[in-house]
């Protein structure tokens, strides 16, 4: 009997054999002291409510293999993304019994330090046109309890770009499916420098890098309040305007973004600015194209950004860049080597 593959409705999305903050809000009708500071304490009340049904930390993550993508070559890669239980706490499992692929070598190219919330399409791994069988996920992060996810190339989880936005939230339930969304292409990311680096604890990194992208899709943007009735009270404005959008699927901000993300390494790693998500918070005023009321920083004209990243604590890291176009991700890796 073959196993099915663990699936989530989360979104963060990267179209594998490609893969090599800020917010602005405007409330009209709120210009008073008296109405800003009933509105920041209402902002903190509606976070934490929509937090309250679940957990900040103390929970555990499960793997989660997403479908399969085929590749001109005639090989197939599976993509496999991972659901962490938790809103802050981000977990760290080496690679070995608690975190580890088979039948054949542990290590598949698996992330060992996992971001918060919902993860998609985080890697993905070659296999031959003559592949069969599965490929075993194993994943431990809580008083030993096991999960499991299961790769195979059965035909119900073939992939295609539309599929990976659609679940990302691009086409939105189905809406905006137009041409810039049907036609679009992962952007490209290119290193400027080593892929391996050296560096002492506390040190300035500086990382570089060139995006190239075909402008698609087209801008879209992200949740907005909701109207206001004549008859609101002060505080039933205040109120709409901070409550998040009822919805039935996963929505987000349509725009270029590109953040740095802790791939592999369990040492503090600090940015010289903070990275817009790449992991999906729903949550209200958050740094997130998930999140409502957000909208994407300006990004360079010619494409290139610049990072500083520093560490707090010896050994190595792999640091991947994402460049998110709203739709699709591209994506860059270094490895950063720490020493006293």
């Amino acid at each position: 009997m073959t196993s099915q593959p663990i699936r989530y409705s989360g979104a963060g999305t990267v179209l594998l054999d490609e893969f090599t903050g800020g917010h602005r809000v405007t409330y009209p009708h709120l210009s008073s002291a008296g109405l800003l500071l009933s509105f920041l304490i209402l902002a903190w009340s509606n976070a934490a409510a929509q937090s309250q049904s679940s957990f900040e930390s103390g929970m555990g993550v499960s793997p989660a293999y997403e479908g399969w993508v085929a590749n001109p070559d005639g090989s197939f890669t599976m993509l496999f993304g991972y659901m962490n239980e938790n809103w802050k706490e981000e977990l760290d499992v080496p690679i070995g019994p608690d975190n580890a692929f088979s039948p054949g070598a542990a290590d598949r190219g698996q992330p060992t330090h996992f971001q918060p919330r919902r993860n998609r399409n985080v890697f993905g791994i070659v296999v031959p046109a003559d592949f069969e069988g599965e490929l075993e996920w194993t994943l431990i992060t809580r008083e030993g309890v096991t999960q499991k996810a299961y790769g195979s190339l059965l035909k119900d989880y073939v992939l295609e770009r539309i599929t990976i936005m659609s679940e990302s939230g691009t086409v939105a339930g189905g809406f905006n499916n137009s041409d810039d969304v049907q036609s679009n292409r992962p952007p490209v990311v290119m290193l400027q420098g080593d892929t391996t680096r050296t560096v002492r604890i506390g040190e300035p990194l500086e990382l570089q890098v060139s995006i190239e992208d075909d402008g698609k899709p087209n801008y879209r943007a992200g949740f907005r309040m909701a109207a206001f009735d004549e008859d609101d009270t002060p505080r039933e404005r205040l109120e709409r305007a901070i409550r998040p959008p009822i919805r039935g699927t996963v929505d987000r901000v349509v725009g270029m973004t590109y953040s740095w993300t802790v791939y592999r390494g369990a040492g503090k790693v600090t940015f010289d600015s903070l990275q817009v998500k790449t992991w999906e918070d729903t949550r209200a005023f958050q740094n997130s194209p998930w999140s409502p009321y957000w909208e994407p920083p300006a990004m360079p004209e010619d494409g290139k950004v610049q990072t500083e990243v520093s560490f707090q604590e010896p050994g190595y890291y792999q640091l991947r860049g994402f460049a998110d176009d709203g739709g699709l991700m591209g994506r860059i890796d270094v490895t950063v080597r720490v020493i006293e």
